[in-house]
């Protein structure tokens, strides 16, 4: 079962913390509790599905919030633009509830 919201990121991923922040404000924007799964994908219980995003990751519904596939290598890599837009997160969680 894929979790409604979901945040994939490796081990020290530097802005993987501002990833959370966005995640916390955009639950706030629509009024809702924060609430979603984290995928570390240096450990083994991360599903195969969410390997090779760049870290860090924000998935709604299984789905990359801007759209991005994950790498073929499942190499971890870093979202050289950091964590999506509060307002991309905030859309794309209110366009799937």
């Amino acid at each position: 079962m894929i979790s409604e919201v979901e945040l994939v990121y490796f081990s020290g991923c530097p802005n993987v913390e501002d990833a959370r922040t966005s995640l916390r404000s955009a639950f706030a924007e629509l009024g809702r509790d924060p609430m979603w799964q984290e995928w570390n994908v240096d450990e083994d219980e991360a599903p195969d599905r969410v390997r090779g995003f760049a870290s860090p990751a924000v998935l709604v519904g299984g789905t990359h919030v801007l759209g991005e596939q994950p790498l073929a290598s499942h190499a971890a890599a870093c979202n050289a633009s950091g964590a999506p837009p509060v307002s991309v997160i905030a859309e794309a969680i209110a366009s799937h509830s």
